[in-house]
């Protein structure tokens, strides 16, 4: 199967009202490597087209790209047709690359030095699912803040020790943004249109997809810790696993280090050296972990949430909870955010990823977002977030 980008029709810059656009609109390009996965290939251009159906006007445009120009086979065996390649001549705001199965086979010498001459005209970078590691293999992703899937994450961390890599199901750092797989970037990308835009518009995307809870990026991957130890270290895998067996009613770590048959000093040790942290922080953070999916996922009330985690107190609960995660069991509940996320919004109506001046070169392809945008004049919802 193919998929080709159509012939789009002409539609004007305009508002629904008739008037000029105040800005062009930004301009993405999603680099395609061989492999990628489609699921995250459409949770980045997804909430672009609604975004501006919603605006009834074209607040993002959209390429996608190969090295070549050619065809390019997804992970699940769909071949599709990007709209340009690299050496194509395009104004681009941003520049997002899209991974998927074996990176270290699919990023080739072309696509770094393509990446390299993007930052150097300042453009800002992202990537989705394992695309990570062409940022890194190219060197742009040193002492950046780095989400990448899970599974890449150890090998990528070997290869690439300068990267900072998180467990986030995203990262913003800077001029770079970096989304986990699935639907992660789904996540990224309505946080950065709410910084754009509003979040009464992200809210709208949100919810013309059915999509009833945005992540975060606070919000982690769960990431198999057997994954990062491999089979090394089976007692601290026991131990874990005895840890997130009992939330509700903590054992001990004298008691853990016996179930085991390891003194609490080897336990103290195996904790620090492979997880960067004491047992007991460590035990802390999985119950304040399962504690946010209750307050988010549930209805129960947030001493029955302290209780289910094993706090004996709600005002302990409540402390513990502001000291991790930056804002009360309370204010997570009600979805208002951390302070600085507030601020955020409020100070940053452009967001990080601001278009630049300037209209697009006369060669550049048509984008397909004039297309959807077109399609989508018929829809009830067309224009129904005023901007």
């Amino acid at each position: 199967m193919t998929i080709a980008p159509q012939a789009p029709r002409a539609c004007p810059a305009t508002s629904p009202s008739g008037s000029a656009q105040a800005r062009p609109p930004q301009t993405f390009g999603f680099l395609l490597l061989e492999s990628f996965t489609l699921m995250s290939l459409a949770s980045v251009i997804e909430p672009l087209r609604m975004a501006n159906q919603l605006a009834g006007r074209e607040l993002y445009r959209w390429y996608t790209l190969s090295h070549d120009g050619e065809q390019v086979l997804a992970s699940d065996g769909l071949r599709v047709t990007p709209d340009a390649g690299c050496k194509t001549p395009l104004r681009l705001d941003t520049v997002i690359v899209c991974g998927g199965v074996g990176p270290q086979r699919a990023v080739h010498r072309e696509h770094t030095g393509w990446l390299q001459g993007q930052a150097r005209q300042a453009k800002r970078l992202g990537a989705v699912c394992t695309g990570s590691w062409a940022l890194a293999k190219a060197g742009l992703l040193d002492g950046y803040e780095t989400s990448t899937h899970w599974e890449c994450m150890a090998a990528l961390q070997e290869s690439y020790p300068r990267v900072a890599l998180s467990t986030r199901l995203f990262s913003i750092d800077r001029d770079r943004a970096t989304a986990s797989g699935g639907t992660a970037p789904l996540d990224m990308m309505l946080h950065l249109i709410g910084m754009d835009h509003g979040r009464e518009l992200a809210a709208g995307i949100s919810e013309m997809f059915i999509y009833d809870r945005v992540r975060g990026d606070q919000d982690l991957q769960r990431v198999p810790l057997k994954h990062v130890l491999g089979t090394t270290q089976p007692k601290l895998l026991e131990i874990v696993a005895l840890m997130e067996a009992n939330l509700e009613e903590p054992i001990a770590l004298d008691e853990l280090a016996t179930y085991v048959e390891v003194s609490r000093r080897q336990l103290e040790r195996l904790f620090q050296k492979y997880l960067h942290c004491s047992p007991s922080r460590y035990y802390l953070k999985l119950r304040l972990t399962r504690a946010r999916q209750l307050l988010k996922q549930t209805a129960m009330s947030i001493i029955e949430v302290a209780s289910a985690c094993g706090f004996v107190s709600t005002p302990h609960f409540s402390k513990c909870y502001r000291e991790y995660f930056g804002m009360p069991p309370r204010d997570e509940r009600l979805g208002i955010g951390s302070p600085q996320a507030r601020q955020a919004f409020a100070d940053s109506p452009n967001g990080p990823f601001a278009p630049l001046k300037g209209e697009s070169s006369s060669q550049e392809p048509v984008s397909s977002a004039v297309l959807a945008l077109t399609q989508a004049q018929g829809e009830p919802t067309y224009a129904s977030v005023p901007l």
